[in-house]
């Protein structure tokens, strides 16, 4: 954009990316554990990894309009969301052996746990 600002808030470009990669990681997650390839945990890893190659294409350019040099943005992501990856991966596995809820609803905490973390680390540092 000319202006160089887009209309709508950081945040909800950046949940709204997140969707779209979200939507990845969750396929692969379901798709994974219903045919038995793969435990809650393993399987949501493989998929939050899906997500995030999805994420950081989606956030460079929609979310923060990143001027950054790919070299620079591109490692600094991968940190970021190697970090929401284990994250992810602590959140579900406790949730599941301390409350043992379906690994869905266990999934959606961990999910919200990331949005955030991840949001603030990006804002702050990747791009």
């Amino acid at each position: 954009m000319a202006s160089g600002r887009l209309p709508f808030p950081r945040f909800v470009r950046y949940a709204g990316a997140g969707a779209v990669g979200t939507g990845v990681h969750y396929a692969t997650l379901i798709t994974l554990v219903h045919n038995a390839v793969a435990s809650p945990v393993a399987a949501s890893t493989f998929g939050a990894i899906g997500g995030a190659i999805v994420n950081y294409a989606l956030n460079y350019r929609l979310t923060f309009d990143s001027r950054r040099a790919h070299r620079t943005a591109a490692p600094r992501f991968a940190l970021v969301a190697a970090a929401g990856i284990a994250l992810n991966a602590g959140v579900l596995a406790a949730l599941l052996a301390l409350f043992g809820p379906h690994y869905l609803v266990a999934q959606v905490v961990a999910t919200a746990a990331v949005l955030v973390v991840g949001y603030l680390a990006n804002r702050a540092w990747t791009f």
